[in-house]
């Protein structure tokens, strides 16, 4: 399956934006909508944290487990993701760039490795509906970058 690639301009730096998503645990406040039950595991930040969610999507729930698998400060984070009772490998990578405005481009990309028959026979359907949720997941970073800002300067 083609990934789905979805991104924001942010005011923020490279760097802020990256302490902020580093944390796994950030990552529920702007995926709540389409991702509960967050339980987590390993360092809080870097490589090696992880998080056990309950994804709702079409319709359907399933458990999917989250590992930060390689971060490169500030410009990447990339996560590995298993569903599907194993059946589901997909990696997800923020990609932070310095536009010439000023600020950062984040970019997520949700790049499956291996999907079950179902998810290939539905990618038409399953690519715009990951793609709206992503896009929704990018508009939230915004406000919460903003506060997260906010709160750890000095």
């Amino acid at each position: 399956m083609q990934p789905v690639i979805v991104s924001i301009d942010v005011p923020q730096t490279p760097e802020q934006v990256h302490d902020f998503l580093d944390v796994m645990a950030h990552h529920e406040r702007f995926t709540d909508h389409y991702l509960t039950g967050w339980r987590y595991s390993g360092p809080g930040r870097g490589v090696g944290p992880g998080a056990t969610v309950t994804a709702a999507l079409g319709g359907t729930r399933t458990d999917i487990t989250i590992e930060v698998v390689e971060t490169e400060v500030p410009w990447r984070i990339v996560e590995r993701n298993v569903g599907a009772a194993g059946r589901r490998l997909a990696h997800g990578t923020y990609t932070i760039e310095p536009p010439a405005a000023g600020g950062s481009r984040v970019s997520f990309e949700y790049a499956w490795a291996r999907a079950p028959l179902a998810d290939r026979l539905l990618a038409p359907v399953v690519r715009p509906m990951t793609r709206r949720a992503n896009r929704t997941v990018m508009r939230r970073p915004a406000t919460e970058l903003a506060r997260h800002v906010g709160t750890t300067r000095s």
